[in-house]
């Protein structure tokens, strides 16, 4: 089962246990990490040179709070996680607030709030980063992955439609040049 494949590979690394115990512990309501962080340490161990935490841009921590739709529940919430452990670069989103920015940050017109965590993630730019984890009471990893794993465990960057246009795609396949950072990994357009 795909999701067994990636749960081995989160469990080998301390780092992502150590913060995925940070966001549970941290009270923010339905809570997890997504994007970024779990493609590059993915795809860090199945087509580059290993995990290294050092490497990651920013740790992406998403929440449901629809009762304070303010950036500034954002920021208090980064504070949190940095308060608990400094060292990576947290960045953490309500997504219930998503719907109040989105349009002024990438263009289009208006988006739907967001109610649950899965109808955000199933917007994020590809598929292979539309997937979000966390740790549960009892230590273990739940995996929210709307469009399914096989982008990202087979190594495939492609724009997820839902939401993302092709100019703001291309800009981040520009950005993240991810066939240059994992030899092996499929770039679909």
């Amino acid at each position: 089962m795909r999701e067994d494949e990636l749960l081995d590979l989160l469990q080998r690394s301390p780092w992502l246990i150590r913060a995925l115990g940070v966001v549970r512990d941290s009270g923010l309501p339905d809570a997890w990490i997504g994007a970024g962080a779990i493609r590059d340490l993915v795809w860090s161990e199945r087509y580059g040179d290993g995990f290294d935490p050092s490497s990651v841009r920013d740790v992406d921590v998403v929440f449901l709070d629809a009762a304070d739709l303010s950036r500034d529940n954002d920021d208090r919430a980064t504070r949190r996680l940095v308060a608990a452990w400094p060292e990576p670069p947290w960045e953490a989103k309500n997504q219930a607030a998503v719907h109040t920015w989105y349009p002024a940050k990438f263009g289009g017109g208006p988006v739907a709030p967001l109610r649950t965590i899965a109808d955000a993630v199933a917007t994020w730019p590809e598929y292979a980063t539309a997937v979000a984890v966390r740790l549960n009471a009892y230590d273990q990893i739940a995996v929210c992955a709307p469009h399914g794993l096989d982008d990202l465990l087979d190594g495939v960057w492609r724009r997820n439609r839902n939401r993302v246009s092709p100019e703001i795609s291309r800009q981040r396949l520009a950005r993240h040049r991810p066939a240059e950072r994992w030899p092996g990994v499929r770039v679909v357009t």
